[in-house]
């Protein structure tokens, strides 16, 4: 059989370990597919420097829109990351009759759904493997292993920068400028880190984690993100008294009322698997209602990692490459005609436990005041402990049952007029995951 040819857009961090991978595991390769993979032709803006990577054995150009509409080309592997360019070339590939591997998640949570489309149109494969938690091969997982279940929900790390930081502001006591700081010099944090530090990059991934899970159409816009960056050394203290730790998770669930998709640093028992995700990992819970819970961890980014994720894709889509388009595995796991409108639940009419902690004068009548305004929203108290600060001042730490959202925004809204808090209230949510 021929080879097929690959048109590799981008030659980074990942596309550079797409090259070594195919080129050091070739014959294993074509032991599992049947046929060679050959990356053939490669877009990148330094051509010298990718023909000290590649040598003579491919054709280099700097104009990505040629390979993508080059005749000899059977799949592009589209790895310049963005959304603009990068999803202009997508397109025209597709027009042009070419399977597509991706590892960009950015531009799938915000333009997935017309891919997907224009991909069904001129019934080509997008495969996206390496866009969600590096080299765990989550989407695989859900979208074929869990095929049989109903999947209730899902929770993960899916940012391997915050877990660090958060790691390091547990194990060592440190602030979060200061553990930032040394995860840019250590290369897990960019020198503009606010996609990870506020959740972005978690939510493009849970975005589509939850398209996949449920069989709604991906849905960004909708996910309610918050991030680390004001979270305090002593929040994660506290938490570990109390039996938890924190970490930035993303969570979907599915609930009669509607889809819940959310990211945000949350308490998870110490007993919880995720609990004990250190470092730069990642991790992904995932419940189905005939399997149960099913755990997948490993290195959520890096080149050979999504590298990993990158050629599985491009095995597949080989396996797959003459088979009818109808036979093939769905985009999202569902069929076209047969995805959900189940809306996303608005975040206030989600449901949680919460971590709650203030500042406050330390006299009487304080603590029946504040459990009275949090009996008035329908909140109930689970735990409750003082810690004195300095002179007549404690702080409080409440740990609540669940309760929606709403209600808890509006009782810390009374709570922050009552003349003797002098603090704003910490709101952190609590997941047990069971």
């Amino acid at each position: 059989m021929q080879p097929l040819k690959i048109g590799l857009l981008g030659l980074g961090v990942v596309g550079s370990g797409t090259w070594k991978t195919l080129t050091q595991n070739r014959e294993e390769i074509r032991r599992r597919v049947g046929r060679a993979l050959e990356i053939t032709k490669v877009a990148v803006r330094d051509i010298d420097k990718a023909r000290a990577l590649l040598g003579d054995q491919v054709e280099i150009t700097q104009d990505g829109l040629a390979l993508v509409q080059d005749p000899e080309i059977d799949i592009v592997v589209e790895l310049v990351g963005g959304d603009t360019v990068a999803l202009d070339w997508m397109l025209e590939a597709i027009r042009q009759g070419k399977h597509v591997v991706t590892a960009n998640k950015a531009l799938l949570a915000n333009h997935g759904n017309e891919v997907f489309a224009e991909a069904k149109t001129h019934d080509v494969m997008v495969a996206y493997e390496g866009a969600v938690a590096g080299g765990i091969p989550i989407i695989k997982a859900i979208r074929e292993g869990l095929a049989a279940n109903q999947i209730e929900w899902i929770a993960g790390i899916i940012n391997g920068t915050t877990n660090f930081i958060l790691s390091e502001m547990r194990n060592r006591g440190l602030a979060f400028d200061e553990v930032l700081t040394q995860a840019q010099a250590l290369g897990y944090a960019e020198a503009d880190p606010t996609f990870d530090i506020e959740g972005v990059d978690a939510a493009h991934k849970l975005a589509l984690l939850a398209a996949v899970a449920f069989g709604i159409p991906v849905q960004f816009d909708k996910v309610y993100t918050e991030g680390i960056a004001n979270l305090a050394p002593e929040d994660i203290e506290h938490a570990d008294k109390l039996g938890y730790r924190i970490k930035l998770l993303g969570l979907t669930r599915h609930s009669d009322q509607g889809i819940e998709l959310r990211v945000h640093p949350t308490l998870i028992p110490h007993d919880c698997l995720l609990s004990n995700v250190e470092g730069a990992m990642n991790a992904v819970l995932v419940q189905g209602d005939v399997v149960g819970p099913t755990l997948y961890y490993g290195q959520g980014a890096g080149d050979m990692p999504t590298a990993s994720a990158v050629v599985a894709d491009l095995v597949d889509v080989a396996r797959q490459h003459q088979a009818h388009p109808d036979s093939r595995v769905p985009y999202l796991a569902f069929q076209p005609d047969a995805m959900s409108d189940t809306p996303v639940l608005p975040m206030d009419e989600v449901a949680s436990a919460y971590y709650l902690r203030l500042r406050v004068h330390d006299k009487p009548g304080v603590l029946s005041d504040i459990s009275r305004l949090l009996a008035d929203s329908h909140i109930s108290i689970g735990s409750m402990f003082q810690q004195p600060y300095g002179d007549e001042q404690a702080d409080i730490i409440f740990l609540t049952h669940t309760a929606k959202e709403g209600d808890v925004d509006a009782a810390i809204n009374h709570i922050r007029a009552l003349p003797f808090v002098l603090s704003e209230v910490t709101r952190l949510r609590v997941e047990e995951l069971i």
